[in-house]
């Protein structure tokens, strides 16, 4: 173990964050932690760094251990260039260096003994140099920063000047290249292209260290990871394997919690009605039987009842319009900005029905090209024509289309006035606008959350041709699976540009990837996209397999019928068991409360020996009936399960 964390509790206000947070981390463990927007994942982190105070409990690291973190706002400055900056995470290696030079300028003014002290010294820091990477720490730094998408040309470019995106590169570069013993890795692959995600999915996988993830990437976790933690109404889980191992074991979870709180439920109800029977018997041995089962009762640990998750919204988009069967046609499109060509002599088609993504590195122009096609910018060269009867709805981070002085709800209700009050909160809630959030002003919100609220109103629009430039920016997970969940069912037509790996494998029907000024088109999904690019088959058929659906075999047909047959007559069987207990029940109820009548009469009391039958009968009477309450109780019971 070299890391652990101990009951940690930490709330902000009444807002609990954290309640008795426990987990641990082994050497080379590759760790997510995941949960909601606003859950606690990056506080935990801070706890762990120090650079938050918890309420309570403990961080133990493992003696002598080191701890790297990267934060997800980097406030890197001076005048330091790119190459020069992360290359100072080698400074006892140039240090190292410094001093061999000088020891090799000694050794020209050295002898005899002198002479061979210092060569033996020289021998000694040079092994030490070569086994610490020496000779290799140049290309190790221009390794990781090509890795992480800088050209050699960018290598001088002084920190000061470098946009935020760039400045956490950096940071991520210089983390690498310190090699902690554990990484606190706190949103990574922001600001990273396909290929910088790539190279950093191959690094973690062979780091050394202990690398601790949050993340919403999830095929770079499924890629990167063996262990998940779950922060979920401030209480920790932990499950082994991938994130889509975590998303089915969750799934399994949510649904035997379900079963558990309905089964207890039952039971509850069951023996609520066992008792108001056993009560209307009005016998003191029923009455006492009722009271036993309800201290039993009051003894049952109840279940809380599973918190409803809002990834069982759904969010459905549906064209008003269906479109032409040719949607979109692109000939001959160029675009430049001198002089950096952005690409040239670009042609593709895209039909009704198609989802289309755009991937490609940083700066090749994807969003450029959605811009062109929503006349936000003019083609250098070529042209586009759009299919009849195609309404565009466009999603631009950078132009959105909001009323600063309205509040959310507003803005929706304004712009969809038929839609209910209830239906209103339901698309906002699924886009993280839950509660009082709702009434906040446009103006107050962060440029992620704008982004989100202009999700919600593009989900609205009933376009039947949605070009959505990175729509899964600022969504937690569950919130990506309701939108990707949505562009599956969704009948019209998608083209976007996108990062998020596993949100293209979920919903593109097609790629194309911008690559050395063109596009190279993939019929398929993300990993059929991987399959052809890095040619791991010659020869791929589009025609999948398809499972034949077997019928089943007519004996076990009958097999089952059969025992169905046989259940439900063993079930009517005990249903009438119970039936005539409680009759018998009933009528030896009746019989006792006729003797007790009888006995007050003075022509049976004065009769000793009609008395002594009466007794006779009447106890005989009651031990039968002690027997029927607790056959009634074992067929009772029988029926119920």
């Amino acid at each position: 173990m070299i890391l652990a964390c101990h009951n940690i509790d930490k709330s902000f206000g009444t807002d609990v964050i954290l309640k008795q947070a426990s987990f641990h981390i082994e050497e080379r463990e590759k760790v997510a932690i995941v949960g909601i927007n606003g859950a606690g994942k990056s506080t935990l982190l801070k706890i762990i760094m120090n650079q938050e105070e918890m309420d309570q409990g403990e961080v133990i690291l493992s003696k002598g251990c080191s701890i790297g973190y990267l934060s997800q706002h980097q406030d890197l400055s001076g005048e330091k260039g790119i190459f020069e900056e992360v290359l100072e995470e080698k400074k006892e290696l140039l240090e190292t260096e410094q001093r061999l030079r000088s020891m090799e300028a000694e050794m020209k003014h050295r002898t005899g003994e002198e002479l061979s002290q210092l060569l033996d010294s020289y021998a000694k820091l040079n092994h030490k140099f070569e086994y610490e990477g020496g000779y290799t720490y140049k290309s190790e730094v221009i390794g990781v920063l090509k890795g992480l998408g800088f050209l050699e040309e960018d290598f001088d470019k002084k920190v000061s000047s470098l946009s935020g995106g760039q400045k956490t590169r950096v940071a991520l570069s210089k983390l690498l290249l310190s090699k902690p013993d554990i990484l606190l890795l706190d949103e990574p692959t922001n600001h990273l292209d396909l290929r910088s995600i790539a190279w950093l999915e191959t690094f973690l996988l062979n780091y050394d260290g202990a690398v601790i993830i949050v993340c919403h990437d999830r095929y770079f976790l499924n890629k990167v990871i063996t262990k998940v933690i779950e922060i979920e109404n401030g209480e920790l889980m932990t499950f082994s394997g991938n994130y889509s191992d975590y998303a089915h074991k969750k799934a399994l979870l949510r649904e035997e919690q379900i079963r558990h709180y309905l089964n207890q439920q039952r039971e509850i109800k069951h023996q609520e009605e066992v008792i108001a029977k056993l009560k209307q018997f009005n016998r003191e041995k029923s009455i006492r039987r009722a009271e036993s089962r309800e201290k039993m009762l009051e003894k049952i640990e109840r279940q809380e009842k599973p918190v409803e998750i809002n990834d069982q919204m759904n969010l459905a988009l549906e064209p008003d319009v269906l479109s032409g069967k040719d949607v979109l046609s692109v000939k001959g499109l160029a675009k430049a900005y001198p002089p950096l060509q952005l690409f040239s002599n670009v042609n593709f088609e895209i039909q009704r029905g198609e989802k289309v993504a755009v991937i490609g590195d940083n700066g090749t122009g994807k969003t450029t090209l959605l811009k062109i096609l929503n006349q936000m910018e003019e083609a250098d060269q070529g042209e586009f024509t759009m299919g009849a009867k195609v309404h565009v709805g466009y999603y631009d981070q950078e132009h959105h289309v909001l009323h600063m002085e309205k509040t959310l709800f507003e803005e929706i209700s304004d712009a969809y006035p038929a839609l209910s009050h209830t239906k209103i909160r339901n698309v906002l809630a699924a886009f993280l606008f839950t509660g009082m959030d709702v009434y906040k002003k446009v103006e107050n919100l962060s440029g992620g959350e704008r982004g989100r609220l202009s999700l919600a109103k593009l989900m609205l629009s009933e376009a039947n041709f949605l070009i959505l430039d990175e729509p899964t920016n600022h969504l937690d997970m569950v919130s990506k699976e309701i939108l990707e969940r949505a562009l599956r069912q969704y009948t019209g037509t998608v083209l976007y540009v996108s990062h998020d790996r596993y949100f293209i494998n979920e919903t593109a029907t097609r790629i194309l990837d911008l690559k050395n000024q063109t596009f190279v088109n993939y019929i398929g999904n993300y990993d059929y996209y991987l399959e052809k690019n890095e040619e791991l088959t010659a020869v791929y058929t589009d025609s999948k397999e398809k499972t034949a659906e077997t019928r089943p075999e007519e004996s076990s047909a009958k097999a089952d019928w059969k025992q169905m047959k046989e259940q439900q007559a063993i079930r009517r069987k005990q249903e009438n068991e119970l039936k005539r207990t409680e009759e018998a029940i009933g009528s030896a109820e009746a019989r006792i409360e006729e003797i007790d009548q009888l006995m007050t009469e003075e022509e049976v009391y004065t009769n000793s020996l009609r008395c002594g039958e009466l007794a006779k009968e009447k106890t005989d009477l009651e031990q039968q009936l002690e027997s029927l309450y607790e056959q009634w109780e074992i067929l009772a019971e029988k029926v119920q399960e």
